[in-house]
């Protein structure tokens, strides 16, 4: 037996198994190596400790408890820990007073440790309720409960996963689970705990078990890479904390798995991440940076090297997911971001949260959570990722509501568009890093709108944008990037009346009834005046789409009749004419019309003129 097994000074709990079970020279796993065997060696179950240590203290034992929790945190190992102190029994020797009653104080083995702790105790009986689902395995616990313990104090009966039983099973056991014999402890462990029946939950006494935080889990692996004489850096240490999430069993699992890829070599950080396809933190940094200045290319560049060096897109989108997050909490309260982490990622946490909005961060985080299972979904997990990455950098342009409302309240729309910037202060700061606002390449249907001179009276109101027709309001709608509006101004108005404040027209046919009162907030908006839009009775003009496929169609018409079209066609039955475009023309697609391959570039659309020159 190894003498830190009987040490009382133990921190870790090193109880490697009986000589015949464990073959000499045979390698245990370090998640099995360090399994706690007691209640001081729990990691981050501070508070259930505490409970127990009174009740036993108290003799205020229950009958049956129940263990939930993620994978790893101690269940079954917290339930094997209980079976020992219900039978914690220790002769008398040399002047040491016998122990023969329940206690959690173990600091030494007893007669019964450690054939519990191995599993083997005939008293101690281990159920996997995952493949001893049915009402037969029930009544077996139950007909054997009636019988005295062949050796310990107690008769203990352990279950795991026990939302796995049957309803008919749970039903089964709700009898003896409520008066069971006085020799008979129930212990229960299970992930999903709402599975299992509140019938059987009244009648335990339940405690959950937490996730061990970031920095417990950091001083546990760093002491067991002392026992096991392990040279590593801590920046590796906190990567092994983060993959795993509170659980200590994946933790130890993926310790175990750095040692034998670094073949007795110091672990570093960068050949932890390589082996586990972790990404870089700083180039998550520098993404959330670019991501917020809008410098879209940058962030695709940075995504990509990243997934060419091993990293996974959805775990890229994870931990810029993670950074948002910290963010967040060092704008709340720096202290609850201090812990285990970096101080590169604090210093550019603390900038960062100096600097953008919590508008922005919450935002951001909510197109992160639903991109992520986007990614994971996806059959293109980089394609899928880069969208999620295009879609949250143009996010990060639009404006606060509380500077929506304050525009709104003011009439003072920020001009052609820009990003609004919220005050500075402790309510928050710039909506985003961006100095340039990325924009969309489209191309001037008409002329840009006016601004109309300030007024003398009013030296402080920003200036009223003026439209003077019709195709200017579609060259704003292209401008402010909405191409909604955009394509139903073209497509579903029939234009009755316009002028500075009041726009009358039809609708096409199958056009939204809603279109009016989206206009009306639009421009007011766009132009900081109240505008009157209507619906007219009026049959009004055709729309410009229709009035672009109707020049379009003149233009084919006059073609065909040319006489060397004429002939052309004659000699290749069957051939059409697509379209027609002319020498200054701007290229398109010739299996096309001009209007569709504008529209499919997300461009403004070019009216002809019907004096221009056609071109063959």
């Amino acid at each position: 037996m190894d003498e830190s097994a009987q040490d009382p000074e133990n921190e870790i709990g090193l109880f490697p198994a009986p000589p015949e079970r464990q073959p000499a020279g045979a390698y245990r796993v370090l998640a099995r190596k360090y399994r706690p065997s007691r209640f001081e060696d729990l990691i981050g179950q501070e508070p259930m400790v505490r409970t127990l240590k009174n009740a036993f203290d108290l003799d205020r034992i229950h009958q049956a408890y129940m263990l939930t929790g993620v994978r790893g945190v101690g269940k079954t190992t917290t339930a094997r820990i209980l079976a020992r102190a219900f039978n914690y029994q220790l002769p008398a020797r040399d002047g040491r007073p016998a122990v023969d009653r329940p206690t959690i104080h173990m600091n030494e083995l007893g007669v019964h440790c450690q054939a519990i702790m191995d599993s083997r105790h005939v008293d101690v009986i281990e159920m996997d309720a995952a493949s001893h689902t049915s009402i037969d395995d029930i009544r077996e616990i139950v007909d054997s409960s009636r019988y005295q313990p062949a050796m310990a104090r107690y008769k203990v009966y352990i279950i795991d996963e026990v939302h796995m039983l049957s309803k008919s099973a749970f039903n089964g056991l709700l009898k003896t689970l409520e008066e069971p014999p006085p020799h008979v402890k129930f212990l229960f462990a299970t992930t999903e705990i709402d599975k299992v029946p509140v019938t059987v939950r009244s009648r335990c006494m339940r405690f959950d078990l937490r996730r061990v935080e970031t920095e417990v889990m950091l001083r546990h692996l760093d002491a067991i890479c002392g026992k096991e004489k392990v040279e590593i850096n801590q920046d590796a240490l906190l990567l092994i904390s983060r993959a795993s999430e509170g659980s200590v069993r994946d933790a130890l699992s993926l310790l175990d798995q750095a040692i034998a890829h670094g073949a007795g070599a110091p672990i570093e950080a960068e050949t932890l991440r390589a082996m586990l396809g972790l990404a870089d933190r700083s180039r998550t940094i520098a993404l959330f940076e670019s991501l917020m200045r809008g410098d879209i290319a940058d962030a695709l560049d940075n995504l990509k090297d990243q997934y060419d060096l091993g990293a996974d897109p959805a775990k890229i989108l994870t931990d810029l997911a993670e950074f948002i997050h910290f963010v967040t909490c060092m704008k709340i309260s720096a202290k609850t971001a201090q812990i285990a982490s970096g101080q590169f990622e604090r210093e550019k946490g603390a900038e960062l949260a100096q600097k953008l909005a919590m508008s922005v961060l919450s935002r951001s985080w909510q197109i992160l959570l639903k991109g992520i299972e986007e990614v994971k979904d996806s059959p293109r997990p980089l394609a899928a990722a880069d969208m999620v990455l295009v879609r949250l950098a143009y996010a990060a342009d639009l404006p606060s509501p509380e500077d929506v409302l304050r525009r709104l309240a003011s009439s003072d729309p920020a001009p052609n568009g820009g990003p609004t910037r919220a005050p500075s202060g402790p309510s928050g700061g710039a909506t985003a890093l961006r100095q340039n606002a990325p924009r969309l390449a489209s191309a001037q249907a008409a002329p840009a709108p006016r601004v109309a001179p300030q007024s003398s009276t009013v030296a402080q109101a920003a200036p009223a944008v003026v439209l003077q027709n019709f195709l200017e309001l579609v060259a704003l709608a292209s401008e402010k990037r909405d191409i909604q509006t955009k394509t139903a101004l073209e497509r579903d108005v029939r234009l009755v009346r316009f002028e500075q404040g009041r726009l009358e027209f039809a609708l096409a046919s199958g056009a939204s009834p809603a279109l009016t009162a989206q206009l009306s907030r639009k421009l007011q908006d766009w132009t900081g005046q109240r505008w009157l839009v209507a619906l007219s009775s009026a049959q009004g003009a055709p729309t410009l789409k229709e009035q672009a496929d109707a020049r379009e169609n003149e233009k084919r018409i006059g073609v065909q009749a040319h006489p060397l079209v004429r002939a052309t066609l004659d000699t290749f039955p069957g051939a059409v004419i697509v379209a027609v475009r002319g020498a200054d023309d701007e290229e398109t697609s010739p299996a096309q019309p001009l209007y569709d391959g504008a529209e499919a570039r997300g461009d403004d659309i070019t009216y002809a003129d019907e004096a221009q020159e056609e071109d063959l």
